[in-house]
Formats: structure tokens, C-alpha cells, sequence
């Protein structure tokens, strides 16, 4: 175990204990010596780049289970994945094991804020996130790279979040992953059988690069709105928790404390009130998860322009989140 330590830019202060290697020099110098001089210069090139990097990645090992207080604060509907997460870092505790945790499934409706859990997830654990977003994704090897006897081939994002990151157990999430459209010819899904094992992960090739990479360490989190289109072999792979709408009184939680993060983020929040007011979060608490942010970048524009600090209901969207109606949203 390597003895540096480093502080990532994570309010948690979680140190990376340990430096691991997510690929072998001698597989990528085999490869290269292989290609032809004058074909092949993506593939050369990025076999090159590996080499000038080298193996080595971060991986996070906290210093103790953090606290997460705050966490439970901002997402009340997600205590269980909370809890679930804090076991997995006790068992890092007082150990050379790293961090693992069990690949997760947030299954629930539009709008609850299943994407923005998986980001307040990576910053707490400090290693960054990568999004694919599985409504978009048309072909299999976008997780796992494309053949480069292909025109415009290119490695996956597996590949890309290990080889081009600093991390060795990066957050790898997969967005609604009950969208993604398989045809005969490829299987967008196909590349998680083996990467959500942990076993087979230790050695997941991708295709272009056709180098054995360590993704064994990855922390990976799905999301669906329907388990339905999701195959079963995959489920049997991951905790799955239901997530369910935030009360009514959770709801005003939220929304408080996204006004708080918001006012706090920006520079002219300083010219805001630090709290809403108490009919401001009645009519935030009706929006979904998603839609607050957008209501109350309205709020505090029209607040602006009217030269208050204090954000009124009048200023919020009428009716919800409307689009080109009034105020502005970022």
C-alpha cells in the first residue's frame, strides 16, 4: 500500500489511501509492438497514451465513516441507499481493503432525483462521476469501445473513466437503463454482465483498446423508471431500492435546503435572503425534486429584477415549471 495521501476536493475530506493498477504496462507494449508502421493511428495513439500515463489510479480509502448528516438532510427519500453506502465504507474500516460498494439500481419515477443522488454520492466519495445516459445510447459499444477495424472507432466510456481518470473506483452511472434500445446486432446492456461481477471486472477488455482493464473497483449506480425492461440477469447483480416521492414535509425539506445551496453557490446570493419564506416553500413542495432548482433560478432572477432580496410565490413559475412563460431558468 502506497503511504501518500491526498485530499480530494470532497466537503467529506475522504483521503485516498492507496495507489492500484487498472491495466498491465506489458499487455499495452505487446499491442503496440503488434501494429502496423503506417495503419492504426487512434489505436497507437492511445496505446501511447496509456504508456505515458502509466497504470497507477487513486483509489479512495476514507479515513472513517464520514458524516453524512447533511445527506440525509437534502435527499430524505433516499435514507436507504444512504444506509446502505454507509455499511459498505464501515467495512473499509481498519482494513487494506478498499472501498467496494454493491452495484445499485435506483428504481423510481421521472423526477425524484435519482441523478442528482449519484452525484452527491461521488462527491462524497471523491472520485468524480461519469454519466451515460442509456436513453441516447443506439449501440453496444459505447460501455465497451467499438471494434477499431471500424471507421471512427473509439474506446468506451469504461475505458475512458479508468485509463483518462485519476481514479481506480470512479462512480460509473448508467441513467435509465431500462431505455436502452438492443437490436440483434448489438447489446447496449451486453458489457455489464461481466463489469457488474466482481470477479470477471478484474480483467473486462474493451474492444478497441482489446487491453485487459481492472474495473473490479468501479462503483457502479443505475437508474430506471420501470424494472420491467431491465433483464433479469442484470437485477440479480445489484441491490435494488425503490424510490419513492418525498412527503410533503420532505419536500419542504428539500427545497430549503436547495434554496440554501443555491443562494450559497453563486456569488450574488449574498443579495438574496438566506431563508425562503414559508409560503415560498409550500409551492416549491409541490414540484417534483427536479423542477425545483429551475423554479427557483425564476424566483431569485424575478427577485432581482423587482430590487428585493426576498423571494415572493409570485415570483416563482406559475402553475409549475413553464418554459418561455416568465422570469428566466438556467
Amino acid at each position: 500500500m502506497d503511504s501518500r495521501s491526498l485530499v480530494p476536493a470532497s466537503s467529506f475530506q475522504l483521503p485516498v489511501a492507496s495507489l492500484r493498477s487498472v491495466f498491465q504496462t506489458q499487455d499495452v507494449e505487446r499491442r503496440l509492438a503488434k501494429l502496423p508502421d503506417h495503419d492504426h493511428e487512434h489505436l497507437r495513439t492511445t496505446y501511447e497514451r496509456m504508456l505515458e500515463r502509466g497504470p497507477d489510479r487513486f483509489q479512495v480509502k476514507p479515513s472513517g465513516v464520514p458524516e453524512m448528516s447533511g445527506l440525509y438532510a437534502q435527499l430524505p427519500n433516499f435514507t436507504e441507499v444512504l444506509d446502505d453506502v454507509r455499511r459498505h465504507v464501515a467495512l473499509s474500516q481498519d482494513s487494506r481493503d478498499g472501498l467496494e460498494v454493491t452495484p445499485m439500481l435506483l428504481l423510481g419515477p421521472p423526477g425524484i432525483g435519482k441523478t442528482h443522488f449519484a452525484r452527491k454520492l461521488a462527491e462524497l466519495l471523491g472520485t468524480g462521476m461519469s454519466l451515460v445516459p442509456m436513453n441516447s445510447m443506439t449501440a453496444g459499444w459505447l460501455l465497451s469501445g467499438a471494434s477499431s477495424q471500424w471507421k471512427g472507432a473509439k474506446p468506451g466510456k469504461v475505458f475512458e473513466a479508468l485509463v483518462d481518470g485519476q481514479y481506480a473506483n470512479p462512480v460509473m452511472v448508467i441513467d435509465e437503463i431500462d431505455k436502452a434500445g438492443a437490436d440483434s446486432q448489438y447489446d447496449p446492456l451486453g458489457a455489464l454482465y461481466n463489469l457488474l461481477e466482481h470477479d470477471t471486472a478484474h480483467a473486462f477488455v474493451d474492444e478497441f483498446a482489446e487491453v485487459p482493464i481492472d474495473a473490479s473497483q468501479v462503483i457502479w449506480i443505475t437508474t430506471a423508471n420501470d424494472e420491467r425492461g431491465i433483464p433479469e440477469p442484470i437485477l440479480n447483480r445489484m441491490n435494488v431500492f425503490e424510490i419513492e416521492a418525498p412527503s410533503p414535509e420532505a419536500s419542504r425539506q428539500i427545497a430549503c435546503q436547495l434554496y440554501a445551496s443555491i443562494r450559497t453557490d453563486h456569488d450574488w446570493g449574498r443579495l438574496l435572503s438566506p431563508e425562503p419564506t414559508s409560503d415560498v416553500l409550500d409551492q416549491l413542495a409541490t414540484l417534483a425534486p427536479r423542477e425545483m432548482r429551475r423554479a427557483l433560478m425564476t424566483g431569485f432572477g424575478n427577485a432581482r429584477l423587482a430590487g428585493r432580496e426576498e423571494v415572493r410565490v409570485e415570483d416563482l413559475p406559475r402553475g409549475g415549471v413553464q418554459r418561455g412563460r416568465m422570469g428566466f431558468v438556467q
